[in-house]
C-alpha cells in the first residue's frame, strides 16, 4: 500500500489529509495557518505535522508517494508563489521548501484549481475529465480542468474565474482593481450588492428589509416565494451564466461544478442558472450538466493528493 498526503493551506487553518492511492482518506485534520512574520513558520509547521503522522501511523518514506498542496495564490508549475496576501508571503517556493524540510516529493498548485480537480476526481464531476468547478463564498473562486489536467496557464493564474468581466457599464471597482467582474454580482457579497440595490427600488412588502441581508437570506427567501429576492437570484443568474457561457466556449466542459458557501442554497441555485447560460451558450456548450460540489471541505486535501499523484 502507498499513500499521499494532500495539504490545503488556508488563512486561518491548514488541512491535512493522508490518502491511500485510490483516493480513500484515512486521516484528516487542521493545524493553525502561523501567517506572522511572513508566514514563514507554515511549511515547518506542515513537515512537522506529515511527519508526525507518518511516525504516529509507522509509515516509511518509501510508503509515500508525495505530498500534494493548495495555496490560495497563483503557482507556477515549478511550485512558486509570487505573492499570497492570506499567508503573507511574498515570495516562496514551495515545492524546493517543502520538499527540503521532509525529503518527500512535493507538487503545489493553486487551492481553487486543486479543488477542481478533488471533485473531477471523487466529487460532482466524478467520471468526467473536462469540468468547470465554481466555488461562491466571499468572492467567486474556481479551476478549469481540461483532459483531465489543471488549466494553469503561465503565471499560474488560470482558472480566475471570478475576474471575467459581465459588466463593461459597472462604475464600482472589483477588489482587483477593474470593473465589472464576476464576483461583484455572484459572491455571497456580491449577491449581498444586488440585493441592497433591489431595495433601494422595490416597493412592494419583501422579508429581505426584515432580515440582515446575506446570501442564505436571499436563497431562503426565494425558496419561501418572496418576489425581490427572486428578481435579485435572477440578476445573480444572469451575470453566473453569462460568464459561464463565455468560459465555456473557450474550454468546453462536460459539466460544471458548483461549490462554496453560496452553493448550500442547493438545486434551486442551478435553476437561475442554466436558462442565462443555454441562452447564451455556444450550440455546441449548450447540453453542459450542472451539478452540486459533493466533497465540501475535502475537495482540497483531495485534489491536492491527486495533483501529486498525476505528477508521479
Amino acid at each position: 500500500m502507498r499513500y499521499c498526503f494532500g495539504v490545503d493551506i488556508g488563512g486561518t487553518t491548514v488541512k491535512i489529509g493522508l490518502l491511500q492511492e485510490d483516493g480513500t482518506i484515512l486521516d484528516k485534520w487542521e493545524i493553525v495557518s502561523r501567517t506572522e512574520n511572513e508566514g514563514e513558520a507554515i511549511l515547518p509547521d506542515i513537515s512537522e505535522a506529515v511527519l508526525k503522522k507518518m511516525e504516529e501511523r509507522c509509515i516509511q518514506k518509501a510508503e509515500i508517494l508525495g505530498i500534494g498542496v493548495g495555496v490560495p495564490a497563483p503557482v507556477t508549475e515549478d511550485g512558486v508563489v509570487n505573492g499570497s496576501a492570506n499567508l503573507g508571503w511574498k515570495y516562496k517556493e514551495v515545492k524546493k521548501e517543502l520538499e527540503g524540510l521532509t525529503c518527500l516529493k512535493v507538487k503545489a498548485g493553486n487551492d481553487a484549481n486543486v479543488a477542481a480537480l478533488g471533485e473531477m476526481w471523487k466529487g460532482g464531476g466524478e467520471g468526467e475529465e473536462n469540468l468547470i468547478m465554481v466555488t461562491l463564498g466571499t468572492g467567486v473562486g474556481g479551476g478549469v480542468i481540461v483532459n483531465g489536467k489543471i488549466l494553469t496557464g503561465a503565471h499560474g493564474a488560470g482558472g480566475e474565474i471570478g475576474h471575467i468581466c459581465v459588466n463593461y457599464s459597472e462604475t464600482d471597482s472589483c477588489g482587483c482593481g477593474n470593473h465589472g467582474c464576476l464576483e461583484q454580482y455572484a459572491s455571497a457579497t456580491g449577491i449581498v450588492r444586488l440585493a441592497k440595490q433591489k431595495l433601494q427600488t422595490f416597493e412592494k412588502h419583501t422579508v429581505l428589509r426584515e432580515k440582515t441581508l446575506s446570501a442564505k437570506e436571499v436563497f431562503d427567501a426565494v425558496k419561501a416565494g418572496d418576489e425581490a429576492a427572486k428578481e435579485i437570484a435572477v440578476q445573480f443568474g444572469e451575470y453566473l451564466g453569462w460568464g459561464l457561457a463565455n468560459l465555456a466556449a473557450v474550454t468546453d466542459p462536460a459539466v460544471i461544478v458548483l461549490g462554496g458557501g453560496v452553493s448550500k442554497a442547493g438545486e434551486i441555485l442551478i435553476s437561475f442558472i442554466e436558462g442565462p447560460y443555454r441562452e447564451h451558450a455556444f450550440f455546441a456548450n449548450k447540453n453542459v450538466k450542472f451539478v452540486l460540489a459533493k466533497l465540501g471541505n475535502d475537495a482540497g486535501i483531495c485534489g491536492a493528493a491527486k495533483l501529486m499523484m498525476d505528477d508521479i
